[in-house]
């Protein structure tokens, strides 16, 4: 089956990942738009697929009408010509520098993300792909028994202990969209609950894992927040994130508008991560330092993945050796074009 997929966000972690795993098969006859505004990525992280006449990039930007318009007028231009139609949407204002930014968050990840899937539904697409956060769990975000599930109630921080929380709320509203357009047999769908994402090519050493790795090259040591002496967390590669979001988007009966944790069961210390992370770049005593404190912040972040294992043929690939190997060499080599 041929399709045509519409991606916002598609240079960043997870859409550029999405774009290379579509084109993985050089005779496959799949077609992606694509767009991004650059707000947290770069051109750089698609210039091996950018020249391939299957995927068509697009410098806009999800906040802009007229822009989104003729993204719509695009997609009608072409839909006829394949068998299928899915819109993901991967555009989010995200690293945690960003959490506070109320009007920014709201506006990307909610306003936008809304229009998004009223235009999928206007131009009859079959499929939407809604990718929402763990950090929806917030304070409780483990539990004993495999970690936090999909139905699990949530306990989350209001506005009088941390405006971070507004960044959740923001995507479980999402969440609440998707299943809604579901309910009403507008479209086929699901949300997915990504644990804690990395990438070998991110370009901006925000994320945790780059973030050590940068700054043991830079400055041979690392400072991190206070909570790292305690917080615990798993972090997922984007190539098994967005092996999830293809796996689910091929397995019909699990659009039913409901959510998917998405993650690994390789629980690790932050402080742990930064030994690992020295160890492999060869620093046999690294300087670890601890300045400021980040207010509601989960001690662990641990998903049961029991839901999507059971429903798809998704597990992870990558594990946290692997992983790190690769990102360390890319930033020793100075290659951190995410």
């Amino acid at each position: 089956m041929s399709t045509l997929y519409a991606i916002s966000g598609v240079t960043g972690m997870t859409g550029n990942e999405l774009v290379r795993q579509i084109l993985a098969d050089p005779d496959g006859t799949d077609h992606i738009l694509g767009f991004d505004n650059f707000y947290a990525s770069s051109i750089d992280t698609v210039s091996d697929c950018i020249d391939d006449p299957r995927f068509e990039f697009f410098e806009y930007d999800l906040n802009n009408d007229s822009e989104m318009d003729d993204f719509k007028n695009r997609i009608l231009a072409l839909k006829e010509q394949y068998q299928e139609l899915i819109y993901i949407n991967c555009a989010a204002v995200v690293h945690t520098e960003h959490f506070y930014h109320v009007n920014e968050t709201f506006e990307t990840n909610v306003v936008s993300m809304k229009k998004f899937l009223d235009q999928a539904v206007s131009v009859g697409a079959q499929k939407y792909i809604n990718c929402s956060t763990s950090e929806v769990y917030s304070m409780n975000s483990w539990n004993e028994h495999g970690g936090v599930r999909e139905d699990d109630f949530l306990t989350i921080s209001d506005a009088e202990h941390s405006q971070r929380t507004s960044y959740a709320v923001g995507k479980l509203l999402t969440e609440f969209f998707m299943k809604d357009a579901v309910d009403n047999g507008l479209i086929k769908g699901c949300s997915i609950r990504f644990a804690n994402v990395y990438s070998k090519n991110e370009r901006f050493p925000k994320h945790i894992i780059p973030f050590i790795i940068n700054s043991f090259k830079e400055n041979g040591k690392v400072t991190l927040l206070e909570n790292s002496r305690k917080n615990r967390r798993t972090f997922l590669n984007n190539y098994d994130s967005c092996s999830a979001v293809l796996a689910l988007a091929k397995t019909v009966s699990s659009l039913d508008g409901s959510v998917y944790n998405v993650a690994t069961d390789e629980e690790i210390s932050i402080i742990d991560l930064a030994k690992l992370c020295a160890e492999k770049m060869g620093i046999k005593d690294p300087v670890i330092e601890f300045e400021g404190f980040r207010a509601s912040d989960p001690e662990r972040r641990l998903l049961s993945t029991e839901k999507i294992r059971t429903r798809t043929d998704w597990k992870p690939q990558v594990t946290l050796e692997i992983g790190l190997t690769e990102c360390i060499a890319n930033y020793l080599n100075g290659q951190e074009n995410a």
